[in-house]
């Protein structure tokens, strides 16, 4: 069964002066505000697109690989999953940059970053995100 899932911004002014404000409609768990700065400099509480793209995809890459690693009969007992994305204004994204931990009985570290690369190519997130670098470092707790 497909599903769609919502999000809607609204903003007001020019690209480098105007705010705006990113609400979560599917799940209704916020509203976010957003500005140039907080994409371009520093957060200062304010969130950005390559942020919630660094949720999404550190979200998705553990449901992946949790869900191969059950496959292969080595449930995890957890994972642990930081995106970092980077963007450079002028240029865009330029990088993503996962960094893996798991806890995984019996799998040896040479199994569990086969497992993890696996993962970073076939996450829905990953292959929607394509048309830029997808590094990986990953390990056992």
């Amino acid at each position: 069964m497909a599903t769609t899932r919502t999000s809607r911004t609204h903003w007001e002014g020019s690209l480098t002066e105007g705010k705006g404000s990113v609400s979560l409609e599917s799940s209704g768990i916020g509203t976010y505000d957003v500005t140039w700065a907080s994409r371009a400099e520093d957060a200062n509480g304010r969130t950005s697109p390559e942020e919630l793209i660094a949720a999404a995809h550190s979200a998705c890459y553990s449901m992946a690989l949790s869900h191969a690693l059950a496959g292969s009969g080595t449930p995890p007992q957890s994972i642990d999953t930081q995106a970092d994305v980077k963007f450079q204004p002028g240029e865009g994204i330029t990088g993503i940059h996962l960094t893996v931990v798991g806890r995984v009985d019996g799998l040896s570290a040479e199994d569990f970053a086969s497992a993890a690369e696996d993962a970073k190519k076939n996450c829905p997130v990953s292959q929607a995100l394509t048309g830029t670098t997808i590094t990986l470092d990953a390990s056992l707790a």
